[in-house]
């Protein structure tokens, strides 16, 4: 594939959402942005999504359950709904838009007060009592949500044709690091791949590069500009850990100015996620600030809009 429709932002998978070649962005480096908030959903975890619940229906469910802090529960609901399954999605109270767009798609939303955290054990107890699909990313179904996010990887090997110097995506739960990882793995790539996360809100970004340790609860703060990157448990975070150290690549934080910096940044390439779901953006940014310069072709995933 040309430059040429690369800069165009041409569709280079099955969902059409398309590699940006974000020229001038980072001095020294070809900078690369896969926006997958192109999806109907807004969000990168729309594949996930779509993953779990063709695997939900072939075991006869007709409902999925999922928690969220937003980002999940737009792509379940969307992808519920062109299955023709009921989706429940278990928001904390006060985050993401409440909810307002799931339930435009058609989901059911059920609030609870305190994390995501909380969110994730409500919603198990709902699936069960109504008999549904646990469609977290860490359930029954967590080896069809690998399946889902990886599909970004062959679609940059049809794209690109070689793999790139780094990867950079966003890390909560883990759960796309690690998908990531193992198609990278599955198609001989060595490819760096570094997680960004909001800094001291993530315990990925705290335990980096140590061993993986919960943060006690009241030890995060979430912002308008930082929501879908706060937990205080990543719920796979060990083993997005060590696919990052697998690597050779690092976990980076940032700030609150530095995601609305890189959403700006993005502003004259066409793309428009929210501070959020410019996270890996932020990242490469505040890393090729510090490095001084940078040399090579770095993927940026965009999570969210």
């Amino acid at each position: 594939m040309s430059t040429e429709t690369l800069t165009s932002g041409a569709p280079i998978d099955a969902y059409g959402t398309p590699l940006i070649d974000a020229a001038g962005l980072v001095p020294g480096a070809r900078v690369l942005i896969k926006d997958e908030t192109r999806y109907a959903s807004g969000s990168h975890k729309e594949p996930a999504a779509r993953a779990v619940v063709a695997r939900a229906a072939t075991h006869g469910y007709r409902h999925v359950v999922v928690a969220t802090c937003g980002n999940y529960g737009r792509a379940m609901a969307m992808a519920c709904r062109t299955a023709g399954l009921a989706c429940t999605v278990v928001l904390p109270a006060g985050w993401s838009d409440g909810g307002a767009w799931m339930r435009g798609a058609g989901a059911h939303v059920h609030l609870v007060p305190g994390s995501y955290e909380d969110a994730v054990d409500e919603s198990r107890r709902v699936a069960a009592d109504e008999g549904a699909a646990d469609g977290n990313v860490d359930g029954p179904y967590a080896d069809a949500v690998f399946e889902g996010h990886g599909v970004v990887v062959p679609a940059l090997r049809e794209a690109l044709g070689e793999p790139p110097a780094a990867l950079w995506l966003p890390v909560g739960n883990g759960t796309t690091t690690i998908a990531v990882h193992r198609r990278m793995r599955a198609l001989g790539w060595s490819s760096v791949i570094n997680g960004v996360c909001s800094a001291g809100n993530n315990p990925v970004v705290t335990s980096w590069p140590g061993e993986y340790r919960m943060l006690p609860p009241d030890a995060v703060t979430a912002s308008d500009h930082n929501q879908p990157l706060v937990n205080w448990h990543a719920l796979q975070g060990a083993e997005a850990m060590a696919a990052i150290a697998d690597t050779g690549g690092e976990v980076f934080g940032v700030n609150d100015e530095q995601l609305i910096e890189a959403r700006a940044a993005l502003a004259p390439y066409g793309a428009a996620p929210t501070a959020a779901g410019a996270a890996a953006l932020a990242g490469l940014l505040a890393h090729a600030r510090s490095a001084g310069s940078l040399t090579g072709t770095h993927v940026v995933l965009l999570s969210g809009r």
